[in-house]
């Protein structure tokens, strides 16, 4: 099979064709675990994090991608909750113990032995891929694969960090950095809290007027104060700069939740800046976002088809996942990214 493999890990600006193209075998399935033949798999920011080392891969060579769509091609002996063709997704949880109080709570996600896909197993940027049946999820019929990819982490994990919000219908809520998942919980906000306001903070101007097209009363620059208080704030960035300037603009006991696994250390002395009567004073809050629950990509899922949220995609093909990377790094397409393989 055709797979894109990371070898060894270094800045992006250093190399930027850090994933080579090479032909593996097609893996076999466990078990408890089924074969997929990949058919697209989105391009997620955690990607360059790995490829950089923020959250490095535990071995080299690995397979990178966690938004994976495709269908059953054989399962191990003991599944029995897919058949043959069955189209199914892959998200950022490819395994938790399930027997731990977090797992029997539902929040696999804080599992001491949660494995990521695509960094602790190999993922999607492939042609097939294996996993426990248990943590693959069903699509919904009225989704696309092509649309599907990004809900399966920019979409869930939004979701996750929308809930985390606390937010009440006819509060203000801001966005802070309008990729893939800015956009994704913007929309989702518009049908489940329709008299919430969204102001959207974005150093693009670009994503700034694209904010605004799909429902943004009001967008500005990172450091921008925004014209009302807020009850919350979604930060979706790498930067320290976001978080800083997001404490002024929230109310008295408003919370920023930070939607990322990593944060880069290149503005990390903006934290200087923070001004505890500004910022922190008035029993606000910070709380961060811990990977995904199984749970948390069925119920997006669900959503998205019901509320009819589809992201708006820019595709590549799998021996073009090096320039999907650049792109997203730069910042020079709106929306999200996914790689179309099968």
């Amino acid at each position: 099979m055709r797979a894109m493999v990371l070898k060894k890990l270094g800045l992006f600006a250093e190399n930027q064709t850090p994933l080579d193209l090479v032909d593996l075998p097609v893996p076999v399935p466990g078990d408890d675990e089924i074969l997929v033949k990949v058919s697209v798999c989105g391009v997620c920011h955690t990607e360059l994090d790995e490829i950089e080392g923020r959250t490095a891969p535990p071995v080299l060579p690995v397979i990178l991608g966690h938004q994976v769509v495709g269908q059953v091609e054989t399962a191990g002996k003991n599944v029995t909750g897919f058949q043959l063709g069955d189209r199914v997704g892959i998200a950022w949880i490819y395994s938790a113990c399930r027997t731990c109080e977090f797992c029997l709570a539902g929040n696999e996600n804080l599992c001491k032995d949660f494995k990521a896909t695509g960094k602790d197993a190999d993922g999607g940027y492939a042609e097939y891929m294996v996993i426990p049946e248990h943590f693959a999820v069903p699509v919904p019929d009225g989704l696309k694969d092509t649309e599907t990819a990004p809900l399966l982490c920019a979409g869930a994990i939004g979701y996750r960090a929308l809930r985390l919000t606390g937010l009440k219908n006819g509060q203000n809520i801001g966005l802070t950095g309008f990729g893939a998942s800015g956009h994704l919980v913007l929309k989702l906000v518009r049908f489940k809290y329709p008299d919430a306001k969204v102001f959207v903070f974005a150093r693009n101007s670009v994503e700034r007027e694209f904010a605004k097209e799909i429902g943004a009363v009001w967008a500005g620059d990172t450091a921008d104060a925004s014209p009302e208080l807020l009850d919350a704030v979604i930060d979706t960035t790498p930067a320290w700069k976001p978080v800083v300037e997001a404490m002024k603009n929230l109310k008295p006991g408003g919370r920023l939740v930070i939607n990322a696994i990593r944060k880069e250390d290149t503005d990390k002395d903006y934290l200087l800046k923070l001004d505890y009567p500004a910022h922190l004073w008035m029993e606000k809050e910070i709380k961060s976002v811990a990977n995904i629950c199984r749970k948390d990509v069925v119920e997006f899922l669900t959503l998205a088809e019901r509320f009819g949220i589809r992201p708006e995609v820019e595709v590549f093909s799998l021996e073009q996942a090096n320039q999907a990377l650049a792109a997203l790094k730069k910042g020079t397409i709106r929306g999200a990214k996914v790689l179309k393989i099968g």
